[in-house]
């Protein structure tokens, strides 16, 4: 029995090659999860963008007002204990907030909190 460069043989031993790739790499499937954002801005001009990845949340905060800022983030991302970030954020300037995953989860609430940072 003659086979072809592309053999049905060949195919399934690609096809099992990928696969068994696929299992061995688990980094390559993201995690998804909800994000909900709670914005108390106290009237300052403050833009909130999350950008979620595998193993962890960035909250990229960017400062659109002339004074300082000071931002108080609270994570709520259940099963994991809650967690609190302060970030400063200069006028014209955007500075990231970082929550890293400890625990699968499958959605988080962030409370910013931003006020007029003390000189």
């Amino acid at each position: 029995m003659r086979y072809s460069s592309r053999s049905g043989l060949m195919i399934l031993v690609q096809l099992c090659m990928t696969s068994g790739f696929l299992a061995l790499s688990p980094p390559l499937l993201a995690q998804t999860y909800a994000v909900k954002i709670n914005p108390a801005l106290n009237g300052f001009d403050v833009a909130i963008e999350p950008v979620t990845s595998t193993d962890m949340l960035v909250v990229n905060l960017t400062n659109r007002s002339t004074v300082k800022l000071r931002c108080d983030l609270r994570y709520d991302a259940a099963p994991q204990p809650l967690a609190r970030k302060v970030t400063f954020v200069d006028p014209g300037k955007t500075e990231p907030s970082v929550f890293k995953a400890k625990r699968t989860w499958h959605s988080v609430v962030v409370d910013v909190n931003c006020k007029a940072a003390q000189p």
